[in-house]
């Protein structure tokens, strides 16, 4: 049995080394894991097992302790164990090298008093008394096992990437157990809030399975949109008969009201949905961001990109071609584990016609993701945004299109955008688009998600409009362009646009000119930074974009003639045969190779920075930047957007 299992972040391991050293010098027992555990795959057996021979926790809680999963779920386990015996905190100690607490979750363990690894002896002597109290190695509960009435739904096993939020939840939750660290008198009500389809009622359902034992009154699930119902189905009459119930058990308890009604719903009425009793704690999920006064919001947003690519069995096109949507990447896991190819999705994914993702889940669900699209104004200024996707938009650009294709003073068009902008954004439908210089986000500048561009494509009720703003945006927003001299890919001749392209044509060069400018051959791979089989995967991936992109606009791959015009098919020919090709037909094999000798207890990325050809591949690498940058300005020549690409030349 060990005294202390310890759990820290693989980046701090030099930092511990010093600490395990004293607890043992000082006769504690203490397990730490010296080998990991393997991204996203939950708790290995060996950690769970060693957790249940364990009788505490010390958490290294550094600032990057919360963004390792594998410390997440250690520390999940522990706390609940704690938590079953009626104190989250007998089973988990916290070490805190920073200099504040805001980065611990939950709040629990942030208005816990913090052991300093600056003081060892003192640390020892703490965590001696502390596993001293503890008759035995805490116990390790299966989930989804507690009893009751009222039991918890199943866990998912489409949960992934969730964790940091599952804990802002339960903080959240239970911050009025440590207002001297929070600062802020609190309620016991939180609202999940984000875009149809990003997971708000699973992520409900995973907090009411892990943290059951937390509300052993039992845990009760209400439809929000037909509410009245779903309390008659608990069998418990009316709220003086729910209030009488909860009396008699005298526990704390979990309300869940799910899919609250649409957001023109008073405030008044979905607040009276709320737990009816003072022991009970209250989640609601919902779309909408206008009831602040609700609760205390936590906001979800797409799965990051490793979380994506791991439910479509690392297919990195599939997983941003719908930008880390949840349930887009469930419906197409399914269809994968069925037998479907993963190019041919990709494909039918960005087809005309009837959505690929309706097909495959056998209902209309991108409906569901513009139901809320339902004002003029906010239906006009998604159109904008879908056509200047995947470039953000903003209130300016929106005014000046309405204005050129509505002939209306621009400060009206622009009362009209900012209250279409506003709308969208209460719906979760438009967010805060990043800078990519800085990766922070503004407020003057907005993102449409590929699901929801996918999905209003699917039902704009009327395209005609749509084709209207978007010339209006090429127009306004890009130019006309003139006849010009370009010199080709590759080759000191020139040659004469003679005529303007076709709108597909601009389109198409628009469409492949920011997946190019966006990817590892143009951005900078420094030296011993990044993965080269993620380099290789982007150029792959690359190719497949820029035919699919041909195949949307119904244009051929053609090889361009030195004597003719420079063509957005020419450039795609250049782009795909002449210059990624050679390259990734030279280097996929050799690294392919070296990964297949891999030793099992290497990481991936540890095993490639080992490999002898790594700096010989990262040079061709760097040597590709140049020909991929002359083939985006040519594209730039093509679509009116250069993307400060010329001024960077």
């Amino acid at each position: 049995m060990w005294d202390v299992f310890l759990s820290y972040s693989r980046g701090d391991v030099e930092r511990i080394r010093p600490l395990v050293r004293a607890l043992s010098d000082g006769g504690l027992r203490v397990f730490t894991d010296e080998t990991g555990v393997a991204s996203f795959a939950g708790i290995s057996d060996t950690i769970r097992r060693e957790l249940g021979r364990s009788k505490a926790l010390l958490a290294y809680y550094s600032a990057a302790y919360p963004e390792r999963e594998a410390c997440q779920w250690e520390l999940t386990t522990a706390y609940l164990a704690g938590l079953e015996e009626g104190d989250p905190r007998r089973r988990v100690m916290v070490v805190n090298p920073e200099p504040s607490t805001g980065h611990i979750h939950p709040v629990e363990l942030r208005d816990a008093r913090h052991a300093s690894a600056d003081d060892p002896v003192a640390l020892v002597d703490d965590v001696r008394e502390h596993v001293a109290r503890l008759a035995g190695p805490m116990t390790i509960r299966e989930r989804g096992g507690g009893q009751g009435r009222h039991r918890a739904p199943e866990p998912h096993p489409e949960f992934l990437g969730r964790l940091s939020e599952l804990w802002h939840v339960h903080s959240a939750l239970h911050a009025h157990a440590a207002p001297l660290t929070v600062g802020r008198s609190a309620t016991r009500t939180v609202q999940i809030r984000g875009m149809a389809g990003i997971g708000k009622t699973l992520l409900a359902q995973e907090y009411a399975v892990r943290f059951e034992a937390a509300y052993p009154g039992g845990v009760y699930w209400l439809r929000g949109q037909d509410h009245g119902e779903s309390l008659r189905a608990l069998g418990l009459g009316d709220r003086q008969a729910l209030v009488r119930h909860f009396d008699s058990g005298g526990e704390p308890f979990l309300w869940i009201v799910d899919a609250v009604a649409p957001e023109r719903t008073p405030l008044r009425t979905i607040a009276a949905m709320a737990a009816p009793h003072p022991l009970g704690y209250t989640v609601f999920t919902l779309r909408g961001r206008a009831y602040d006064a609700l609760g205390t919001p936590v906001d979800l947003g797409p799965l990051d990109d490793a979380h994506a690519r791991e439910l479509v069995g690392g297919d990195m096109a599939l997983a941003e071609a719908v930008g880390g949507h949840p349930l887009a990447l469930s419906v197409l896991r399914r269809a994968l584990q069925a037998g479907h190819r993963a190019p041919d999705l990709y494909d039918r994914l960005h087809a005309r016609g009837r959505s690929l993702l309706d097909t495959l889940a056998g209902e209309d669900i991108t409906a569901a993701v513009v139901h809320d699209v339902d004002t003029p104004d906010a239906v006009d200024v998604l159109r904008c945004a879908a056509a200047l996707h995947p470039l953000p938009v903003t209130a300016d650009d929106v005014a000046r299109v309405l204005a050129a294709v509505d002939r209306v003073p621009e400060i009206m068009a622009g009362r009209r955008a900012g209250n279409g902008i506003a709308e969208l954004r209460t719906r979760s439908l438009l967010t805060p688009a990043t800078d990519p210089g800085t990766h922070r986000t503004g407020t003057d500048r907005w993102s449409l998600h590929p699901v929801t561009l996918h999905a209003w494509h699917q039902h704009d009720p009327a395209p005609a409009r749509a084709e209207a703003l978007r010339h209006a945006a090429l127009r306004t927003l890009c130019g006309h362009r003139e006849a010009v001299t370009l010199a080709l890919p590759g080759s000191r001749r020139e040659a004469l646009v003679s005529a303007a392209p076709s709108e597909s044509e601009r389109m198409a060069a628009f469409d492949i000119q920011v997946e190019l400018v966006t990817r590892i051959g143009v951005q900078e791979l420094a030296p011993g930074t990044g993965s080269l089989r993620e380099a290789l995967s982007s150029l792959k991936s690359l190719i497949d974009f820029t035919r699919g992109t041909l195949h949307t606009y119904s244009i051929r791959l053609e090889q361009g003639s030195p004597a003719g015009a420079t063509t957005v098919q020419g450039l795609a020919y250049a782009l795909i045969n002449d210059t990624i090709r050679p390259f990734t037909t030279t280097w996929h094999p050799r690294l392919a190779a070296y990964e297949a000798r891999r030793p099992a207890d290497v990481a991936p990325l540890d095993h490639e920075l080992a490999w002898p050809q790594a700096s010989e591949m990262r040079t061709d690498l760097a040597a590709l930047r140049e020909p991929l940058r002359r083939i985006a300005e040519r594209l730039a020549e093509i679509s009116g957007a250069d993307f400060g690409m010329a001024a960077a030349g």
